[in-house]
């Protein structure tokens, strides 16, 4: 992945990596937030009676969110597992948060 080896060298990317589980009926769902190597803030969310995916889609947005703040990044790159999650991102109809 030459991609990301390269990107936390540069200062002008941020890595946001996501990941979301059920168990019990409790989802869990963590972020990372890499700048050039080093994690700038881990988020671990916890919820009930909600989707794996509805909980990855809202981290995955608070997180974009939260970089958009950094002032001279260039790049946003987003590694997750959740295919469907990742592709609904920019889709503000079926999703309020």
């Amino acid at each position: 992945m030459p991609i990301i080896k390269d990107s936390l060298q540069d200062i002008k990317t941020i890595v946001v990596i996501s990941n979301a589980s059920i168990k019990n009926n409790i989802t869990m769902s963590i972020a990372y937030v890499h700048l050039k190597s080093n994690i700038v803030t881990k988020t671990i969310h916890h919820a009930v009676s909600i989707t794996s995916t509805k909980a990855e889609l809202f981290v995955i947005r608070c997180r974009i969110n939260q970089v958009v703040q950094v002032t001279d990044v260039l790049h946003i790159i987003v590694i997750t597992d959740a295919v469907y999650s990742a592709r609904c991102i920019f889709d503000s109809s079926s999703h309020p948060y």
